[in-house]
């Protein structure tokens, strides 16, 4: 009997006494390794991802077909590994700590405000850029949801004003001290201006 066909026997014999609480165990897995491949799709951990899957299966042969030395590695890598994995894993960590932070809490940053507070943000946003492009300016304008943007705040100055469109084109007016960062936006005010965003990883932001 070939090996896939070994395998496939005892897989089935394996699903065959099944009860509910291994269904749900199943279940729980196969929803966090969907989760996980959803994190990293698109992101280079996904290629990192695929090469830590094909150690592991040499690994898993090593000790299969008794090879001795590269089972020895293996044990005495083991740490190095999982140090490794933590490091470049460290952006997709954070992405997957951070949502993980918003279960529970879902709506309760949106809910302090009601829908007329955020439509009239966004109208006078929209208002701002409108005009701002015909100017050719940019603006970098962040909305808090449902993650804080506090910490980025912080990187700015205060104003805690009323949004207006007038007020964000004099903060993106080219001369203005605070033309140079961002925006950010809680209900319908202004929070901050001049913050500093981190750079996304796939690319970079282009300054007109």
């Amino acid at each position: 009997m070939s090996f896939i066909s070994q395998f496939w026997l005892q897989l089935l014999e394996v699903v065959r006494h099944l009860g509910p609480v291994e269904v749900i165990d199943v279940a729980v897995v196969t929803f966090i390794l969907y989760q996980l491949l959803r994190l990293l799709r698109g992101t280079q951990g996904i290629q990192i991802l695929v090469g830590l899957i094909l150690l592991a299966v040499v690994g898993v042969l090593s000790t299969t077909f008794n090879l001795i030395l590269l089972s020895w590695l293996f044990r005495n890598a083991t740490f190095f590994i999982i140090i490794a994995v933590i490091v470049m894993f460290q952006p997709e960590l954070r992405r997957a700590f951070d949502q993980l932070g918003r279960i529970g809490h879902i709506g309760r940053p949106l809910s302090r405000f009601n829908t007329r507070q955020y439509n009239q943000a966004i109208s006078e946003a929209i208002r701002a850029t409108e005009r701002l492009s015909m100017k050719k300016t940019g603006a970098l304008i962040a909305f808090e949801r449902e993650v804080g943007l506090e910490d980025y705040a912080a990187t700015g100055v205060r104003i805690n004003g009323e949004i207006s469109a007038e007020m964000l084109q004099s903060i993106f007016y080219p001369n203005s001290p605070l033309h140079d960062g961002a925006v950010i936006v809680r209900g319908d005010r202004i929070v901050a201006a001049g913050c500093l965003l981190p750079l996304p990883e796939e690319g970079t932001v282009r300054e007109r």
